[in-house]
């Protein structure tokens, strides 16, 4: 059986806030740091990984998502960081300041409902974040710590989330190519 492995989010597509993304990550790749950049047209905020799900499940988990109490609302981007800590960069992120506590209300109604569909629960629990770029080895490190530094308190912009998608990742040896399976906008 054929197996999607997909999440839920909200796209970043307002062309100002990807274009200062954008140039973030041209300041990231030009200290010569062993590292991937996000596409523009795969940065957005998760709200819930899924893994492999069936084509059935796409289904189901739409059926949630359609009953997601929200209107739109504004999302801060705004300020880097790094995963799991600035010891051990694995994934560089753009922050999110407004916004917040819509994206963890959203991310609370969905989770029991998700788990009740035979989903394993998140166990990363929910932090709202940007992924703009992935480190694949410590080569240039100190320099990444200082663009990081340099802004971590840097606004991107705001967006408007309308749209909540469910997505389907597909990986690829380029990186992985995003589809949108379902969407639900208000």
């Amino acid at each position: 059986m054929e197996m999607i492995r997909s999440f839920i989010a909200f796209d970043i597509e307002d062309e100002g806030v990807l274009r200062e993304l954008c140039r973030v990550q041209s300041t990231l790749a030009e200290t010569g740091a062993d590292i991937k950049l996000v596409e523009p047209e795969n940065i957005h905020i998760t709200i819930r990984f899924l893994g492999e799900i069936t084509p059935v499940m796409v289904d189901r988990v739409y059926n949630e998502m359609v009953k997601v109490s929200f209107t739109p609302f504004d999302i801060e981007i705004r300020g880097l960081g790094a995963f799991p800590d600035m010891r051990h960069i694995n994934v560089i992120w753009a922050g999110v300041r407004k916004g917040i506590n819509e994206l963890r209300n959203i991310y609370y109604q969905l989770e029991p409902n998700l788990q009740r569909l035979g989903l394993r629960p998140d166990d990363k629990g929910f932090s709202p974040h940007i992924t703009i770029a992935r480190v694949k080895t410590g080569r240039k490190r100190e320099e990444l710590i200082k663009v990081i530094r340099e802004f971590e308190d840097h606004s991107f912009g705001v967006i408007k989330a309308r749209c909540l998608r469910l997505k389907k990742s597909v990986l690829t040896p380029k990186g992985p190519i995003y589809s949108t399976l379902r969407e639900v906008c208000r």
